[in-house]
């Protein structure tokens, strides 16, 4: 009796090619609108990534806006953000893993994920600590 070829090194895995059904665009409703999100598999892998469809969770959740309304704070200066300002920069500070004021700055210049949540811009640290001082 002949055995086979004992394999030493067995051969890697095939190649990944994506389908077509895989790289359509996804639809997410936010409280901009709806946006279309496509994959970009060469793209780097960000915290953030997936923010659009927890947003969409938040808002046919009906889960941001009645925390927003009920919030007790009160700004009296005209200059003051918006409580969905202060407490959507919070939110977002929160999701990308940081846990203090200073770490507001990191996303500061975040020109996507702001509006998903219904925000012209993203506070400072200073403002955030100011917008919850304020009663």
């Amino acid at each position: 009796m002949i055995l086979p070829p004992k394999v030493i090194h067995p051969p890697g895995e095939p190649a990944f090619t994506p389908k077509k059904s895989e790289t359509s665009a996804l639809i997410a409703d936010t409280f901009n609108g709806k946006i279309h999100i496509e994959w970009d598999p060469q793209a780097q892998v960000t915290t953030l990534g997936q923010l659009a469809f927890f947003i969409q969770y938040l808002k046919t959740g009906h889960r941001l806006m009645p925390w927003v309304e009920e919030c007790p704070f009160r700004h009296t200066s005209p200059n003051a953000p918006k409580k969905i300002t202060v407490l959507g920069s919070l939110v977002l500070s929160i999701l990308g893993r940081y846990t203090r004021y200073a770490h507001i700055t990191r996303i500061q210049e975040d020109c996507v994920n702001a509006p998903l949540l219904g925000m012209t811009k993203v506070v400072g640290e200073e403002g955030a600590r100011n917008g919850l001082k304020a009663r």
